[in-house]
């Protein structure tokens, strides 16, 4: 592509503050008479520096070391004002200096970018998952510091080896505290959340082409835990006597009833209890994970609940449904529940929703769809994950169908026995 700006690169000298006997080399960018400078860290002795030819004067290695980067440097400036052309960018002396700088877009580095998509996502994500992301940055900057020992990266220079390396530290990666180290999931889910900050940089024109093209997340597939219609039963049935144990084992088989989350429940509000549309009461809540809407009948055994707690102290004193633990606390005390009813499964809040979908709705005949509204989720894929159709409704749904064809096949010979009589 032409331009019509002038365009020329030269190299001059100054004296040098700090050593007299010295001339530090820079380099002069003009475009149409506007001039910005730069230092390129050298200095030659005044008797070797040749003003007309703008080079070091001799063949000495030392001068033959020197005029070789110079020369590097002035094609490195060609080449930032080729570039610029090429891209269609504004030319001039100080965005030449910045392309060869590594200081516009062109060259952002790793860190802008974690730190543009954080800043900018605060506003959008939920705070839980901006602390995912988080954590996310942590291990980024550590494989930088450890493994690269380096502060920075641009972007530019990511490639598919940068992020199979990434994985590979985060898979040998030794937590300091007593914590499990990460497993495969939890690495998928930090290299998922890089990959979407990739994307945007790719978006925002900042890198030509994505590194995470070639690159597959593997996630693990695993049963997701549920409690059986018996073991449920069984939880309902026992009373404890500590009153804590009391409280969180209602409020997790509310969890069950209703398929709400443990924030979900934790934000509920009294007002939030409304006549539905089948004059009976029903759930109108916002999923904190999602903002999906949720409109959720109350079931007998969920509305019994509330009931019991309505009049309690911490209820009436506070906008909330019911008096909800911290997360940690209510985990600690479903364990121990289960484990009092003899329950020899890794239970915790979460799995209430699990067991919602599973036992209480689906092997119960209620369609996958409703149930995907009833868990607020916004693609059907979402409830498939959580939901699992049981062997005995697999077996109930056969036996149906056998007899269906039975009862046709019996219909059929029926017919055939009228025309032949």
């Amino acid at each position: 592509m032409l331009s019509n700006k002038t365009f020329s690169v030269i190299f001059f000298t100054r004296k040098s503050k700090n050593a007299t006997q010295k001339l530090t080399l820079y380099v002069r960018i003009t475009v149409n008479n506007q001039r910005a400078e730069i230092s390129i860290k050298r200095s030659i002795s005044p008797e070797r520096w040749d003003p007309i030819r703008k080079r070091g004067k001799g063949t000495s290695q030392n001068i033959r070391i020197l005029n070789n980067y110079l020369d590097y440097v002035y094609g490195q400036l060609l080449n930032c004002h080729k570039e610029l052309l090429e891209e269609f960018k504004y030319i001039s002396a100080h965005t030449i200096k910045a392309r060869y700088l590594g200081e516009d877009e062109q060259h952002k580095t790793l860190k802008e970018l974690i730190t543009y998509h954080n800043t900018n996502m605060t506003s959008v994500l939920r705070k839980g998952t901006m602390k995912n992301y988080y954590t996310t940055e942590k291990y980024l900057i550590e494989f930088l510091n450890k493994k690269l020992r380096v502060e920075d990266i641009y972007l530019k220079q990511l490639n598919y080896r940068f992020i199979h390396d990434f994985e590979q530290y985060l898979r040998r990666y030794k937590p300091k505290k007593k914590r499990r180290p990460l497993t495969n999931n939890g690495i998928m889910k930090h290299l998922e959340r890089f990959k979407k900050m990739i994307n945007l940089s790719v978006k925002l024109e900042w890198l030509p082409h994505n590194p995470f093209q070639k690159f597959q997340l593997k996630f693990d597939k695993y049963e997701r835990e549920y409690l059986s219609e018996i073991e449920l039963k069984l939880i309902e049935e026992t009373s404890f006597e500590n009153k804590k144990l009391e409280k969180v084992k209602d409020i997790f088989l509310f969890a069950c009833y209703t398929g709400l989350s443990y924030i979900d429940i934790k934000q509920l509000e009294v007002n939030q209890i409304v006549r539905g549309i089948d004059n009976n009461n029903w759930i109108y809540t916002k999923r904190a994970k999602t903002d999906e809407q949720v409109k959720i009948p109350l079931l007998p055994k969920a509305q019994e609940i509330i009931n019991k707690y309505k009049n309690s102290p911490e209820v009436i004193i506070t906008k909330y449904l019911l008096p909800v633990y911290s997360n940690q606390k209510m985990n600690n005390y479903i364990k121990e529940i289960v484990e009092i009813c003899g329950i020899y499964k890794h239970v915790t809040f979460h799995v209430a929703r699990h067991t919602f979908a599973t036992t209480i709705t689906l092997s119960n005949g209620v369609p996958i769809e409703t149930v995907s509204k009833l868990l607020g989720h916004s693609k059907l894929s979402t409830t498939q994950i959580y939901a699992r159709v049981l062997e005995n409704k697999i077996s109930e749904d056969m036996q149906n169908l056998i007899l269906r064809f039975e009862n046709k096949k019996h219909e059929e010979n029926q017919i055939q026995f009228s025309e032949s009589s």
